[in-house]
């Protein structure tokens, strides 16, 4: 894995700590946590002091190894079991250029989002995702890349997908203004959780 250079986390202030707190409260050190996650121990460290702002794919990786939810990485209040989410309780929440609003409840067997992807979303549109679970998204606007192992799909606007999040994937806007989507995940925590980070795991042939 290329080093990155360290800049400061000024999208996310609480998530560093919190992120320290779960993995100690999962009782997994620093290497092991990183390895599970396909970090470097260094780029985790830098992540919990601070010194990077993790990206969406990382905070979902994270949020799988310790068996919790991106809310509660983010150290937002769970709701009090109310199965509406009103849309002024939607706060946009920034994580590595994508935009994101929580859709469902905390503390569920599965994570509901409404996304943006901007264009060129620095090396996000890279990012190989490999994890144990499911997602399913629905585009509601602009056009959407979606590559499935070896083969890639443009979604427009009414298209949806399902897929097996062991099929290594990548999310990226195919439109000038960017693509919007509702989207929506399995958490789930297991020993064999990887996340593929670019060049953090080798990828398919004929994957952009």
């Amino acid at each position: 894995m290329t080093p990155l250079p360290d800049e400061p986390a000024a999208d996310l202030p609480t998530v560093a700590p919190r992120l320290r707190d779960l993995r100690k409260r999962s009782g997994l050190t620093l290497e092991a946590a990183a390895a599970r996650v396909g970090l470097s121990p260094a780029h985790l460290s830098r992540l919990e002091t601070g010194r990077r702002t993790p990206s969406l794919p990382m905070l979902l990786a994270l949020a799988r190894t310790y068996g919790t939810t991106v809310s509660d990485l983010l150290g937002e209040a769970a709701p009090e079991r109310d199965p509406v989410v009103r849309a002024d309780h939607m706060e946009p929440q920034l994580a590595g250029g994508w935009t994101y609003w929580r859709a469902g409840g905390s503390g569920r067997a599965m994570q509901a989002l409404r996304l943006h992807v901007p264009p060129e979303a620095g090396g996000q549109a890279e990012l190989v995702r490999v994890h144990p679970g499911e997602e399913w998204l629905y585009v509601t606007g602009g056009r959407l890349r979606l590559t499935l192992g070896g083969s890639t799909h443009f979604l427009d606007p009414g298209d949806a997908a399902h897929f097996d999040s062991l099929t290594p994937h990548r999310i990226a806007a195919a439109s000038r203004g960017g693509a919007d989507l509702l989207f929506m995940h399995t958490l789930l925590q297991s020993g064999a959780t990887e996340l593929c980070l670019g060049g953090a795991a080798p990828t398919r042939r004929g994957m952009p």
